[in-house]
C-alpha cells in the first residue's frame, strides 16, 4: 500500500467567486513552500448525562473549522495574491512617465533625476518605490538599473542604486521615459476587497485529494535576516474541507509555480529615517488581518471571517553605534522605514520593496555581551494621513511592490 510522502505533495489554490463555494477545476496556481499544511477540525460536544451504568453516552461533532498556514522563502511574484488579499487591494501597475528631459546629479551619497518640466507627485512616484530609467540615450550606468527613491518632489526624485553601483551625472537627455517595474499595493482608505480561496493538497502517490473551501488570508509574517535568505509565513482561516473520489484531483492540470529567484537582504537597502542603515541586523514585521468569526444555529461551519483593522507592527536590531536610533524611542519620533531586496546584484534584478512611511518606535532595549552591543527595536506602522494623491507618500499603513505581480 502507498503512503503519501511530502516531497510528493503539490498545493494548488484560486480565487473564489464567493467565499465557500468551489471555483471552476481550471485555472488554478500551483504555490511554492518551505512547508504548508491545512487542516480540518470540528469541536466536539461530550454528554454529561449521569447515568447508573457509570459510563458516557454520546459524543458529538459540531463546527468544522479549517486553519492553514503556508511558510515559503520569500521570492517576486511567489504569494502576490495572497498579500494583495490580505491588504484588502489588487496589484496595479503603474503607468510610464515617458518624453522627459532628464538630468542627473550627485546629492552627497545618493543621486537625483530632475525632469525638465511636468512633475513626479502627478505621475504617482512615491518614497519606497523602485523605478527605472528605461529608455533614453544615457550612459550604461543609469539606464534599467533599480533605484529606490528616498524623496520626492515635483521636479526631482533624490534615489540610490540597490546594486550599490554608483549613477554618472549627465542631461539633460531628451525624450526619456521612468518606468516602475511591477506593480503594487498598500492598504486602501476605502473600496476594501475581500478574498477567499479554494486550496487543494494533491497527495500524488497514495494517490488522494483534499480541498479547503473559503479560505481567507489572515496574517503574514515576513523575516528579513542579515544572512540567510527572507522568508514569509501565511495563516488561513477557512471553512470546510471536501475529498473527490480516490485517485483525482479537483483542480485540473493547475499552472506551475514561479522560479523566480530568492531574496536574500544582503542584496538591496534598508532604510530608517529616511537614512540608509549599515548597522541593521534583522528586520521582521507580522500584517494582522485580526479576522474573527464563530458559528451559527442550523450551520457546521462559521459562515463568515470578519476583517478587523489591519495592523503592521515588527523589530528591527542594530548596533548601538550613537544616539539616532534609540532617539527614536525617546522622543516619540515619527520615522519612516523602506525595505527593498533583490535577486542579485544585476541592476535590473527583480525585487520585493515594502515602505511605511509613519512608524512609531517602542522600545530601545540593549543587550550586553563581550560582543557588539545590539539593541531591539519594536515599531507600529500607523496611517499616513498626509499621504494620497499628490503626496511623496501613499495614505496607507504599508505599501508593497513586487516586480512579478
Amino acid at each position: 500500500m502507498p503512503l503519501a510522502s511530502g516531497v510528493n505533495k503539490q498545493i494548488a489554490f484560486k480565487k473564489e467567486t464567493i467565499c465557500g463555494a468551489l471555483p471552476g477545476p481550471t485555472g488554478a496556481q500551483l504555490v511554492r513552500r518551505v512547508d504548508s499544511v491545512f487542516n480540518l477540525s470540528k469541536d466536539t460536544y461530550e454528554s454529561n448525562e449521569i447515568r447508573t451504568d457509570y459510563q458516557v453516552a454520546d459524543m458529538r461533532h459540531g463546527i468544522n473549522r479549517v486553519a492553514g498556514t503556508l511558510n515559503g522563502e520569500l521570492s517576486p511574484g511567489s504569494y502576490a495574491p495572497f498579500m494583495g488579499s490580505l491588504l484588502k487591494r489588487d496589484f496595479t501597475t503603474l503607468a510610464a512617465s515617458t518624453g522627459l528631459g532628464i538630468t542627473i546629479a550627485t546629492a552627497g551619497s545618493a543621486w537625483t533625476i530632475t525632469r525638465a518640466a511636468g512633475s513626479w507627485l502627478t505621475a504617482g512616484q512615491k518614497v519606497g518605490q523602485v523605478g527605472r530609467l528605461s529608455l533614453g540615450v544615457f550612459s550604461a550606468a543609469n539606464l534599467n538599473k533599480n533605484l529606490l527613491i528616498l524623496a520626492v518632489t515635483a521636479l526631482a526624485l533624490t534615489v540610490i542604486p540597490l546594486n550599490g553601483q554608483a549613477l554618472v551625472a549627465e542631461g539633460p537627455i531628451a525624450s526619456a521615459t521612468w518606468s516602475t517595474p511591477g506593480k503594487q499595493t498598500f492598504i486602501p482608505i476605502s473600496g476594501h476587497t475581500d478574498d477567499s480561496y479554494t486550496v487543494e493538497e494533491w497527495f500524488a502517490d497514495v494517490p488522494r485529494s483534499e480541498v479547503f473551501g473559503g479560505n481567507k488570508v489572515t496574517q503574514a509574517s515576513i523575516q528579513l535576516p542579515p544572512s540567510g535568505l527572507s522568508t514569509i509565513g501565511l495563516t488561513f482561516a477557512g471553512q470546510r474541507m471536501s475529498q473527490p473520489p480516490s485517485g483525482t484531483r479537483y483542480f485540473t492540470s493547475p499552472t506551475e509555480a514561479g522560479t523566480s529567484g530568492l531574496l536574500a537582504a544582503v542584496n538591496g537597502a534598508l532604510m530608517v529615517g529616511g537614512v540608509m542603515q549599515l548597522a541593521i541586523t534583522g528586520l521582521n514585521f507580522e500584517i494582522n488581518g485580526n479576522f474573527s468569526g464563530d458559528g451559527v444555529v442550523g450551520s457546521n461551519f462559521v459562515p463568515q471571517q470578519y476583517p478587523g483593522r489591519v495592523k503592521v507592527s515588527g523589530q528591527f536590531t542594530a548596533y548601538f553605534d550613537d544616539g539616532i536610533l534609540p532617539g527614536y524611542f525617546y522622543d516619540e519620533s515619527e520615522i519612516a522605514i523602506a525595505a527593498a531586496l533583490t535577486t542579485g546584484s544585476a541592476a535590473a534584478s527583480d525585487f520585493l520593496a515594502f515602505s511605511m512611511s509613519r512608524v512609531k518606535v517602542g522600545g530601545a532595549e540593549k543587550s550586553d555581551s563581550e560582543g557588539g552591543v545590539v539593541r531591539t527595536y519594536p515599531f507600529t506602522a500607523l496611517l499616513n494621513p498626509a499621504g494620497g494623491a499628490g503626496q511623496p507618500h501613499e495614505q496607507t499603513t504599508i505599501t508593497l511592490q513586487d516586480s512579478l505581480a
